[in-house]
């Protein structure tokens, strides 16, 4: 279950779903479980969004492996596969890794400029995670 595009100059979910699928996504995360209905209800001020195209983007969500669904009478339920906090952590650390891997002392390097303008806390934090990178096992 990985995204197969980032696009670099999108915001937020955007980056990794088109942008209805997003928004299907964050009201699916916003809930523990979610049918078609439910969905096309909560998009609201979104009037042009059909019941069939919300349950098209909800079946191709399934089918890529981000949802889950299951029958409940004559109703499908929909919940994701991981929570939002998961998702994002998953897909910023493969981006990282492939990032460093591609492009090495560089790309290191303007992440250390980024901390520049950084939350100190996040400084803090990276300071705490490098000195354990650089203790020797015992």
């Amino acid at each position: 279950m990985k995204p197969q595009h980032f696009k670099i100059n999108e915001k937020g979910l955007n980056r990794f779903f088109g942008p209805l699928e997003a928004k299907v996504m964050d009201i699916v995360w916003s809930a523990s479980e979610s049918s078609i209905r439910d969905v096309q209800t909560k998009l609201g001020s979104d009037k042009s969004v059909s019941f069939n195209t919300v349950m098209t983007v909800m079946n191709r969500l399934a089918d890529k492996g981000f949802l889950v669904k299951r029958p409940e009478g004559r109703t499908t339920l929909y919940r994701p596969v991981q929570t939002k906090e998961q998702f994002l952590d998953g897909r910023s650390k493969e981006l990282s890794q492939e990032l460093v891997d591609e492009f090495g002392p560089l790309v290191v390097s303007h992440m250390v400029d980024a901390l520049e303008e950084a939350d100190p806390a996040l400084i803090d934090k990276l300071e705490r995670k490098l000195k354990s990178l650089r203790k020797e096992p015992s």
